[in-house]
């Protein structure tokens, strides 16, 4: 990597708005969120990520970043919709909706979002790469790239087919370094060799990696019970070369500052600590369940509107403690007016989002006469 890279100077902590946290029948906590958008500016990070498909992201961007802070003072990343667009009328009718939703005329980054070897093939074929690079020449993005769930070898051929892309997001942490499907550790290397930079999703898995009772926070808490389980991953994410940020979906002021302690008193993860995230890991990987990181894109196109998250996190209670008593009423909420696991008709368009490649509808068959029986 050279001396000057893109991203060098962006803090390596950045603010992902994939979830956005609500308050019962109220919507946004639009409170909440300007307090902590305030609070991580003013500790010195900028890089916010958004994308077309995240439902109220880019309005709740618009109110509570936008509209309260001069545009020097962050850079906004968002995503164009590939599933939906098939010309290029409908690149700029996607790119004039996400603008109109930011309150913005110009995009710091822009990318094509969960781009895979296939789709990027149909972007050439549609002249989705042409639109992206006028953009940039025309003044409207500062840097063009993607991200991408896709097999990691085909990250090669992507970006030998593209050279001239800026960057590209992919999701990395100790659980998926190693794993078969998703394979972070090759597509690091992959990105080293073609000397591009890079962002970082699901540095924690969704959470699995640093939620309250999780098997990580469990066994890292018998390690050292003075920092949280989400601070390892966070180390293990931001101390690799060429990071231009690294996207954390923070919902509470308490996570929040605990990245950011972590991040600006970043130190590299020693030969014993890595050592046991590899325990971890391999724990992690040795328990009965689904890793769903709850990213909600399989709800895109359901037809019977089921409760895909909700109803795989009550099937992973039920595996991992062999009992139902404890997800009845859950069971009957995330089911109300018949949405049952059952009543999936196998069409399998979830699984065409589902970025950790689940077959959903063969889950459902699994899970329909456990839970409803």
């Amino acid at each position: 990597m050279n001396e000057e890279y893109l991203g060098q100077s962006i803090g390596k902590l950045g603010f992902g708005f994939m979830r956005m946290w609500t308050e019962e029948g109220l919507g946004i906590n639009i409170d909440l969120l300007k307090k902590m958008i305030d609070r991580f500016l003013g500790a010195g990070f900028s890089y916010f990520d958004s994308s077309y498909y995240y439902t109220g992201s880019e309005e709740a961007l618009n109110e509570a970043l936008v509209k309260r802070h001069p545009r020097s003072a962050y850079k906004l990343a968002t995503k164009m919709p590939l599933s939906i667009i098939n010309s290029r009328e409908d690149m700029d009718k996607a790119l004039g909706v996400s603008l109109g939703r930011l309150g913005l005329d110009y995009l710091d980054f822009y990318m094509l979002h969960g781009l895979s070897l296939e789709s990027c093939k149909r972007m050439e074929d549609i002249g989705g790469w042409d639109f992206i690079r006028e953009l940039k020449e025309q003044g409207r993005i500062g840097h063009y790239g993607f991200s991408y769930h896709d097999k990691a070898d085909n990250l090669d051929e992507i970006l030998t087919r593209h050279p001239d892309v800026g960057y590209a997001q992919i999701q990395l942490n100790y659980l998926d370094w190693d794993s078969a499907k998703v394979n972070s550790g090759r597509m690091y290397e992959i990105l080293r060799k073609h000397n591009k930079p890079f962002t970082i999703m699901s540095p924690v898995k969704g959470g699995l990696l640093s939620g309250a009772g999780s098997v990580a926070e469990k066994a890292l808490r018998e390690v050292d019970p003075n920092v949280s389980a989400a601070s390892w991953a966070v180390r293990f994410a931001a101390s690799h070369e060429g990071l231009i940020t690294m996207l954390s979906g923070m919902s509470t002021m308490e996570q929040l500052e605990d990245n950011i302690n972590t991040i600006q008193n970043l130190k590299p993860l020693t030969e014993d600590e890595m050592a046991t995230l590899r325990k971890v890991a391999d724990l992690i990987n040795s328990m009965p369940y689904v890793q769903c990181t709850d990213c909600r894109y399989c709800l895109r196109d359901c037809p019977k509107d089921l409760d895909i998250p909700k109803l795989i996190a009550l099937y992973n209670e039920y595996l991992i403690f062999s009992q139902k008593n404890s997800i009845g009423y859950p069971f009957e909420q995330a089911t109300e007016g018949g949405r049952l696991p059952s009543t999936c008709t196998a069409c399998r368009n979830c699984e065409g989002h589902c970025p950790q490649g689940f077959e959903i509808s063969d889950l459902m068959q699994k899970m329909a006469p456990i839970l409803e029986g």
